[in-house]
């Protein structure tokens, strides 16, 4: 049986040090948030599975849609808990819509996940309680994709 999160974790800790570029999604040159999931994804199983419409720093939320959460419920697993290797959708502020994403690292006590920050590379942090108290929701990559 495959090994999801390992192969997960793996990819996306090669990510770590690419620089931060809006809208890129290219391992080592330059991806946001979202890049860097489609790049896993891209490794995971090839072709991503939408493509991905042109979007602008603030996403959705002047209208108020969740438009990353909807893609994130058409493509992956939701979760009521996360795990190393998990995806984690956040609020940047209570009220807002969920328009960042990162990668559970560490579970346990000292929880870290990686992501990629506007005005940082990609990065692994710790999950401090401010960050917890942003996550909107988890999804899980799927064993397979059709």
């Amino acid at each position: 049986m495959r090994d999801v999160a390992t192969e997960v974790l793996t990819e996306t800790r090669g990510w770590i040090g690419t620089p931060y570029h809006h809208q890129a999604s290219l391992k080592g040159v330059g991806t946001d948030c979202l890049g860097l999931l489609r790049g896993v994804w891209r490794a995971l199983y090839g072709a991503e599975p939408e493509p991905v419409p042109a979007y602008t720093p603030d996403w959705a939320e002047p209208q108020g849609e969740e438009r990353l959460w909807a893609a994130a419920e058409r493509h992956l697993l939701r979760v009521p808990v996360a795990e190393a290797g998990d995806i984690l959708l956040f609020r940047m502020r209570a009220g807002a819509v969920a328009k960042h994403l990162g990668i559970l690292s560490v579970g346990g006590a000292a929880p870290k996940f990686i992501h990629a920050y506007s005005g940082h590379s990609v990065l692994e942090s710790p999950l401090t309680a401010p960050w917890q108290r942003r996550i909107a929701a988890s999804f899980r990559f799927p064993e397979e994709v059709s």
